[in-house]
């Protein structure tokens, strides 16, 4: 054994004892059927229990709190699902998506404002969507207008994951509708306590909202807050989306692996007529199927990451590793909810600080759904998996 897989041990070591130590216990029957303000409480102080720890902000550079291998940050992973930790939900967004933007385009007066600030848990939601520009992120008509001391925001955005929590705002909003679809869009940092925005949560069908409309009356963006140039906020955008589909994938993998344990547990179960699913040879197979999927998801996001710290990701590898992750999460959860049986009809509430895969097995596939669909849908995924990165013509 060599000093980096001793080194490795080590760490897996300590992030287990710390596990056992500061992973809240029956965190997932206090976390059902809470109100807003509890899960929001309950999210604060489990990102403080994770950044005191220096486990929050792994991919992080050094200089800004984090720093940390991949080699680290994989254990890191399998551990915190392996202990059924709960997910930062509420962080999800400012410590992904704000931060890589912020690092990939930002100033430094922006980094030295936010990042230390998301640190000490400031909240950010992403306005992207549009009613009428979800998949064609580009035909988006939110309009920003140059005025005297910045830019004044009118439109609209929906599936704003938290909106109604967020303290700032990812916001794509077009600068000049006179070029073309993606050249004339600007990415700004936008102030969620400022005057014009209103926040409407969305009853989804599982009975949630965590999804919010977004409408923009007249709000005034300082320019200090335009990230990058004018009309260049498509690339900035592009940051931010490769951190939605590519370093998340790796804590999204390793908890799929937590979630496949659960499925496992649910196959064991003996049903109303005292047999058990798992004694069947079909759903052996099945099991056997998923549990090759999700290695190969596992060993396929370690290569992804890996690849894009070193500057070797391909244009399509982020686009193939969050299709194969959505796609495999509805199968996962979709055989959860058929070997449940009538049982999963009846549970209407699963824990808020869970993953996408909480057991809960019926609520969990239709939440499923929204993987295929933010971020790019898997249309799109697939157009930029053949386009990119096989070389295939355009509309083949």
């Amino acid at each position: 054994m060599n000093d980096s897989s001793v080194e490795q041990d080590g760490f897996r070591d300590a992030v287990r004892t710390w596990c056992r130590i500061n992973v809240p216990a029956g965190w997932r029957q206090a976390q059902t059927g809470i109100s807003d303000d509890e899960f929001v409480a309950f999210q604060r102080s489990w990102f403080a229990t994770l950044r005191d720890a220096g486990y929050a902000v792994p991919h992080w550079p050094g200089e800004w709190g984090g720093g940390m291998s991949i080699a680290h940050q994989i254990v890191l992973f399998q551990e915190l699902a392996a202990h059924d930790a709960p997910r930062l939900v509420l962080a999800f967004v400012g410590i992904h998506h704000a931060a890589a933007t912020l690092l990939a385009a930002g100033t430094d007066e922006q980094r030295q404002r936010h990042l230390p600030a998301i640190l000490q848990g400031e909240v950010w939601c992403q306005g992207f969507s549009e009613p009428d520009a979800g998949s064609d992120l580009a035909a988006l008509s939110t309009k920003a207008r140059r005025v005297a001391d910045g830019y004044a925001v009118d439109g609209q955005k929906v599936w704003v994951s938290g909106a109604m929590h967020a303290d700032w705002c990812l916001l794509l909003a077009r600068t000049d509708p006179d070029l073309p679809k993606q050249a004339g869009l600007s990415y700004f940092l936008m102030d969620m306590k400022a005057p014009g925005i209103e926040v409407r949560p969305i009853r989804q069908a599982t009975g949630e909202s965590h999804f919010c409309e977004v409408f923009l009356n007249d709000v005034r963006i300082p320019a200090a807050h335009l990230v990058g140039e004018e009309n260049a906020g498509w690339r900035v955008a592009r940051a931010t989306l490769s951190a939605e589909r590519g370093m998340t994938m790796l804590e999204l993998a390793e908890r799929l692996g937590n979630g496949f344990r659960w499925l496992l547990d649910t196959c064991a179960q003996p049903r109303s007529d005292g047999e058990r699913a798992i004694d069947s040879a079909a759903v052996q197979d099945r099991l056997a199927a998923l549990e090759t999927e999700i290695t190969g998801l596992r060993c396929l996001c370690r290569d992804l990451v890996e690849r894009i710290e070193s500057g070797r990701a391909g244009p399509a590898d982020a686009s193939i590793a969050k299709l194969f992750y959505s796609e495999l999460l509805q199968r996962m959860t979709d055989f959860g909810a058929e070997v449940s049986g009538l049982a999963a009809h009846t549970v209407l509430q699963k824990p808020r600080s869970s993953g996408w895969e909480s057991g809960a097995w019926m609520l969990d596939f239709i939440s499923s759904w929204e993987w295929t669909i933010p971020g790019g849908t898997s249309e799109i995924q697939r157009t930029i998996i053949g386009e990119r990165g096989l070389g295939l013509p355009r509309g083949s």
